[in-house]
């Protein structure tokens, strides 16, 4: 499928993203039908003769096959033997005529009994009639399901402690077990203390060898009326050797990986140091950690001399529920994330040890990231570029409903080359900070303070000490604190010099109904030119340094500092439906349009626009005053 001219491909360098996708001619075929009353391993993968595990066939198949999956779920881990050798040349598994494929990285359990033996007052002298009534069943785990790996002897924390900030933190979630368990395909809640039962419906408690599991179901019902499932393998597809790559992956439903927290970041669907993957039209449901990680695994491993790393496609993907993050790339290079859905991703919490993000890459370059919905991220960003990222273009993305994060879009101590980030909804960032840490300012008290406060956050784009970005004709609006925020970091030394957050440049975005500034520039060594603003505070376009810190309004924005001389205020109101993803927009006056950007020439939905547009990612038409549309970015239909 060679990619002819696209204007919305177009990297910051001027040059199309690199696609290297071709149509596929499959040698052979392969056939695994774990429902079929022939089904084998020991069978040739014929239609009447299939194999009964997808496994067995990942071990036979060679560069130029292709699996066919037949409906069904499969309990096991898929190991791939060998990957393909070049795009012509790929090893393909994929559900067969688009029959539901499921790889559960779990086993259901049927026996249980009452848990006896254990307190479940809260201390020692607690009354137990007020605990009667409850009831609390034991399940013994089974040595025959968890051979190699028992997530519920495992904790959650990560291999490379030294980023935990734990004096931040609370360690609950990090040293909870990786293990999980499923009520009718639901998640229970792990609590850290068997008392804690009592308190908690839908919840289980691991004993400390991790061979028993206590749970409590909601209303306490007798767990024999559902389907219980406990997570007995940490992936559900992923190479058991590094480096295996043009391997497709396509329409598959993997659920339950009980994966630890990054670093490493291994996924439910592990790329494992490949490259030239193709991910597509899958469902990666409730990863403990990662669903999907696509770069080096991790810092510690060392890059070989001429090794490649990314080059991979991850498209029309529905993430769901990630513990910590959706998709891991570390020095990924040429990623084409396009078309995916991630939704739920941070539930674990565990933001403060810095890999929890929807998309998380670390030094990526040359990467396009087009016409993905990314939102209830839970306390992490939506997207977040992090070290040496180079010549990358954020496109035609949603980035909404930030629960409790710090910012949807971070980019952080990126120098060199330019970043594009255009045409993007980012709305709704709630904040993480402790709110009672803010001081009142009664009366006049907090008028001559020079700098700001460092507490209240909650940023559309949070930059840094990163140069060079980028930002054009998008949406930034109900950001708890800033629609933008950029630092300078001096001693973040990497590899060269600490990041100064200057030469960044705004064109031609819209900003709307930010909690306290639109733009929070650290200094004026940035460009500024054609924006609009919308339902703004007081004081909402602001330098930090040098002090004191200036909070302008439009005009003396464009008087002292030489910003926005085109830029403008405009009165209008917006509403966006994030469940169905529709926005409205009312105007209560015409919008003036502003010279087009020379490196954007296409808006939200990829239409080509002129030399002149209005800011944001629209085009609206002068005469609609009030107009409903769909905002979902995404091309399933390919």
């Amino acid at each position: 499928m060679a990619k002819n001219y696209d204007p919305t491909a177009i990297l910051p360098n001027g040059q199309m993203f690199e696609f290297w996708e071709v149509d596929q001619k499959y040698d052979r075929e392969i056939h695994v039908d774990t429902n079929h009353p022939n089904a084998s391993d020991d069978n040739d993968g014929t239609p009447s003769r299939p194999l009964k595990t997808i496994n067995a066939a990942a071990q036979i198949a060679t560069p130029g096959t292709r699996v066919l999956i037949h409906g069904g779920t499969y309990r096991e881990t898929v190991q791939p033997a060998r990957g393909g050798t070049s795009p012509e040349k790929m090893i393909s598994y994929e559900a067969y005529q688009g029959e539901e494929v499921i790889i559960k990285a779990s086993v259901e359990v049927k026996d249980f009994k009452p848990s006896v033996g254990w307190r479940l007052t809260r201390g020692f002298r607690g009354d137990p009639e007020k605990t009667k009534g409850i009831k609390v069943w034991e399940i013994e785990l089974d040595p025959e399901d968890f051979k190699g790996y028992n997530p519920f002897c495992a904790v959650n924390i990560l291999h490379d402690r030294l980023f935990i900030e734990y004096d931040k933190t609370d360690m609950t979630s990090y040293l909870n077990r990786r293990g999980m368990v499923f009520v009718d395909g639901k998640p229970m809640k792990q609590v850290p203390l068997y008392y804690m039962l009592s308190e908690q419906e839908n919840a289980y408690w691991v004993e400390a060898n991790g061979q028993k599991v206590h749970i409590r179901l909601a209303g306490d019902d007798d767990p024999r009326n559902h389907t219980i499932e406990v997570t007995n393998r940490e992936q559900c597809f992923a190479p058991k050797v590094p480096f295996l790559s043009y391997i497709r992956v396509k329409g598959l439903t993997l659920a339950h990986a009980a994966t630890g927290a990054p670093v490493p970041q291994r996924g439910a669907l592990s790329c494992y140091r490949g490259h030239h993957w193709i991910i597509e039209d899958c469902v990666i449901d409730w990863a403990n950690g990662t669903a999907i990680d696509c770069g080096n695994e991790c810092w510690h491993h060392p890059i070989i001399e001429g090794q490649i790393i990314g080059h991979s496609i991850i498209r029309r993907n529905i993430i769901k529920d990630a513990g910590v993050c959706g998709i891991a790339g570390l020095y990924v290079s040429n990623m084409l994330v396009e078309d995916n859905l991630i939704i739920g991703t941070g539930w674990q919490r565990m933001e403060l040890s810095w890999e929890a993000a929807g998309i998380k890459f670390h030094n990526s370059q040359n990467s396009l990231i087009r016409r993905n919905v990314i939102k209830e991220c839970y306390g992490c960003d939506a997207l977040w570029l992090d070290v040496a990222n180079h010549n990358n273009r954020i496109t035609s993305n949603v980035f909404i409903d930030g629960i409790e994060s710090r910012e949807h879009l971070f980019i952080e101590c990126t120098r060199d080359d330019e970043n594009l980030v255009d045409n993007n909804i980012i709305w709704n960032v709630e904040g993480r900070y402790d709110k009672n840490a803010v001081p009142k300012e009664p009366g006049s008290s907090g008028w001559y303070k020079t700098t700001e406060l460092p507490i209240p956050n909650g940023y559309g784009i949070y930059l840094e000490g990163s140069d060079r970005v980028r930002m054009v004709n998008n949406l930034i609006g109900k950001c708890n604190k800033a629609g933008f925020f950029a630092k300078v970091v001096a001693f973040r030394l990497h590899p060269k010099r600490g990041g100064t957050s200057r030469v960044n440049k705004f064109f031609n975005n819209l900003f709307y109904d930010c909690g306290e500034a639109a733009i929070i520039l650290p200094n004026e060594h940035n460009t500024v030119e054609g924006n609009a603003y919308a339902k703004m505070p007081p004081g909402y376009l602001r330098v930090m340094y040098p002090e004191p810190e200036m909070c302008l309004d439009l005009p003396t924005w464009q008087e002292f500092c030489g910003f926005d001389k085109t830029g403008y205020t405009c009165d209008l109101e917006i509403n966006i439906n994030s469940d169905d993803l529709t926005m409205e927009i009312e105007l209560k006056e015409e919008l003036s349009e502003v010279a087009s950007d020379e490196k954007v020439c296409t808006d939200y939905f990829g239409n080509e626009v002129g030399d002149k547009r209005i800011p944001g990612p629209f085009a609206i038409s002068k005469k609609e005053r009030k107009v409903r549309f769909s905002i979902d970015p995404r091309k399933l239909d390919e």
